[in-house]
This record gives structure tokens, sequence and C-alpha cells, in this order.
């Protein structure tokens, strides 16, 4: 083990390409913005929106808070998002699985401070999860006071990778019987 993390995959047979990373973050719901105040790191749940274009993730937060403030202390962070399948047992105790695919980004978050870039980012966050929903016509639109009390960042990706794995079972050992069938169609 070296003194720095290593930032690569180590199964490459379940790797992504850059098209996959791009499609599967257009459809993720969830993601998680790590961040650090000195020595601890802080994990956060968000919402977010990813423009291809850009190659940038949009989310939100109050304007003050703990995210906030490791942000602009330190802008280094990491973004994750997954999709998780089904439980996969086996006849081997670490041959259980999970089926499970993501993305992992590396970059640097800034707060973006424009109103107009602000209401840009919020409205496209609107539209992947309300797709049906028109402003001004089923909500009222973003007013200043509610961009006053809003932060929104933009992650700048410099390096991702993609995984997925996603078999249909999970590997068996053939020197200890099966696991009997009515047991394998309750996961």
């Amino acid at each position: 083990m070296g003194k720095k993390p290593i930032n690569a995959m180590l199964r490459k047979e379940h790797a992504q390409d850059e098209t996959w990373n791009r499609d599967f973050l257009l459809k993720a719901e969830i993601g998680y913005v790590a961040t650090q105040w000195e020595m601890q790191p802080f994990m956060t749940p968000v919402l977010f929106v990813y423009d291809v274009s850009a190659n940038e993730i949009y989310f939100h937060t109050n304007v003050v808070g703990r995210l906030r403030q490791n942000i602009e202390r330190f802008p280094k962070a990491c973004f994750s998002a997954s999709r998780w399948g089904r439980l996969l047992p086996s006849n081997a105790a670490l041959e259980f699985a999970l089926q499970y695919e993501s993305v992992v980004a590396f970059g640097e978050v800034s707060v973006i401070k424009q109103d107009d870039l602000q209401r840009k980012a919020l409205y496209a966050l609107i539209e992947k999860y309300f797709p049906d929903l028109v402003a001004g016509e089923h909500y009222r639109p973003i007013t200043e006071s509610e961009l006053k009390r809003t932060a929104v960042y933009a992650f700048k990706i410099e390096s991702w990778s993609g995984k997925r794995n996603w078999p249909e079972q999970a590997e068996q050992i053939g020197d200890w019987p099966p696991i009997p069938l009515e047991l394998l169609k309750k996961t």
C-alpha cells in the first residue's frame, strides 16, 4: 500500500467508457458529495443535474451550512452516484454479491454567484426531477428572496470512472451444495 490512495479501478472488466458515464449521470437520481474540513471527511447526499456540455454537476443547499463552509475552505471534492439491483446469494460466504453500477468523479466545487446561472441550474434540477411541470404555469418561478437563501454549486469534473457489475447470480463453488431454488427466489 502506497501513501496515496489509488484512484484507478482494480477490476477493469467492470469499467465503463465516457459515454456510459455521461448517460448514467443524466439518469442517476441521488448523488453524494464528499468534502473535508481539515482531517474530517464529510458526505452529503444531494439531488443533482449533470450538464454534458460543461462536464459539470450542479446541486444546491441552504446558503449557510457545513457543505458550503467545507467547499469554501477546500474546494477539492469527490462525487458519486450509484444504482443498486438485487442481492445475490452464494453457497460460499465470500461470493455473496450485489448488482450495482456507479460513477465516481473527482474535481473542484465552486459556489455559483451569478443569479442567471443559479436560476439556470435550479430550473435544470426541477426539470430533471419533475419534467412535466412548467415554471409560471404549474409552480411559482424562483424569487429573488429564494435565491438569496440558496447556495448553488458547480462541480467541475476533472476525472471520473464508471463501473457496472450486474451479474445474474453470484459465483457458486462446486465443492458445496447449491442454494435451494426456493431460497434463491426470495432474493
